[in-house]
């Protein structure tokens, strides 16, 4: 049985522990055996994070201190996957730059915040993570990012003449990442599209 940690905390206007109950229901489909915490600490229990296959942060901004960060860099880089969304990975720990690194992305800002009403298109018809999900039209925050080169992107988004990358993927060290910008609350985790993206994601970071 695989074994997968979900931390949650941070900023709670992205409702992490809602976010949190939703992929740890995922989780537990696909057969995962799934420890939730709601401490960065949790990154500091060396006998947990050897055990792990995958890492589910869903922490809003936030700090986190070397001691709590060091592991969980090195547990990826060693085989562990990462997998998160919007700004639950995607804008954690805003001063913390080898966390940036890591996950290849970090939030600039959401134009219009909440209830901007635009379309996720899938990059390629054959790519396992996306295939027969088809392009979508959603109400949500729309994330401007700063992206690593060394991704590769699997859904986008226009921001006028800039395609912009909602998920990807990346290696760090031994370990897999997977990202994507959509989540802002547990409602849009939940819908159909964003929550069979995740649940591919969580499985394509575990292997």
């Amino acid at each position: 049985m695989k074994k997968a940690l979900i931390v949650w905390g941070g900023w709670d206007g992205h409702q992490p522990k809602e976010v949190a109950e939703i992929c740890e229901g995922v989780l537990k489909e696909e057969g995962f055996d799934v420890t939730v915490s709601d401490t960065l600490d949790a990154y500091t229990d060396a006998e947990l994070m050897a055990s792990l296959d995958l890492i589910v942060p869903i922490w809003t901004m936030g700090s986190i201190t070397q001691e709590q960060l060091r592991p969980l860099l090195d547990t990826v880089a060693a085989g562990c996957g990462i997998a998160g969304c919007h700004g639950g990975m995607g804008d954690s720990f805003r001063n913390d730059v080898d966390y940036q690194y890591m996950v290849g992305g970090q939030w600039v800002a959401h134009p219009g915040n909440d209830g901007v009403i635009y379309d996720v298109n899938m990059v390629s018809e054959d790519d396992p993570l996306t295939k027969g999900i088809g392009d979508f039209e959603v109400c949500t925050e729309k994330y401007y990012m700063h992206v690593d080169p060394a991704i590769k992107v699997h859904a986008t988004t226009s921001f006028g003449d800039v395609l912009m990358p909602i998920v990807w993927t990346k290696t760090w060290g031994q370990g897999r990442v997977y990202y994507n910008s959509l989540g802002h609350q547990a409602n849009i985790v939940a819908m159909p599209q964003t929550l069979e993206l995740m649940r591919r994601g969580f499985l394509w970071a575990a292997k």
